[in-house]
């Protein structure tokens, strides 16, 4: 009876053996991966600050229409239309400021019964230590609230592993020609 036992109790040992090596082999299609093996130390947050202009009018808009819905009657939230930018970054709310880098992407009136947009974008930075790196934002902005905060869901360069959120303060709006200026409040957790 021992040994029935003792057989028992090390056949049991081996499948459990066996069944831990199987589990713990590497399937090809994913691996947990220490953070070190990429160079990454500890995690920082940074502010960023900067200006946004999205101009419409003029002979060198850098945001333009590219689509828009057809309805009978007239959105006064221009449901549906979508933008492509490709807009200057600046320290300062003066065009001639000095220039950091882009936003580029698309924004879209996502909301029938207000401003809201759809923004999805890149901020590609050109200056100093950032120099070719970019943050992604996607989110809701509310076009009309004094303040709007959308998250920061990536980047590269020196943001890769990003994630944070980005404040945006109305800077200018000209009703006439629809150009504005943004300010910018980006914080942003990152290697």
């Amino acid at each position: 009876m021992a040994r029935k036992l003792s057989t028992l109790l090390s056949c049991l040992a081996l499948i459990f053996l066996s069944a831990s090596l199987i589990a713990a082999k590497p399937t090809g299609f994913f691996r947990t991966l220490s953070p070190s093996s990429f160079g990454l130390r500890k995690e920082k947050l940074s502010h960023l600050h900067f200006y946004f202009h999205d101009i419409v009018s003029g002979r060198n808009p850098t945001a333009v229409k590219v689509a828009e819905a057809l309805m009978t009657n007239t959105s006064l939230t221009a449901f549906g239309m979508v933008a492509m930018v490709d807009d200057p970054l600046t320290t300062g709310p003066e065009r001639v400021s000095k220039l950091v880098g882009k936003a580029q992407g698309i924004y879209a009136s996502a909301a029938q019964d207000e401003v809201g947009l759809l923004m999805v974008m890149n901020f590609a930075f050109m200056e100093g230590k950032y120099n070719g790196s970019t943050l992604s934002l996607l989110g809701r902005n509310k076009v009309f609230s004094t303040v709007r905060e959308m998250p920061i869901v990536g980047g590269s360069g020196l943001f890769r592993f990003a994630r944070g959120y980005a404040q945006a303060k109305t800077h200018t709006f000209d009703l006439k020609t629809g150009d504005a200026v943004v300010e910018y409040n980006v914080y942003v957790l990152h290697y």
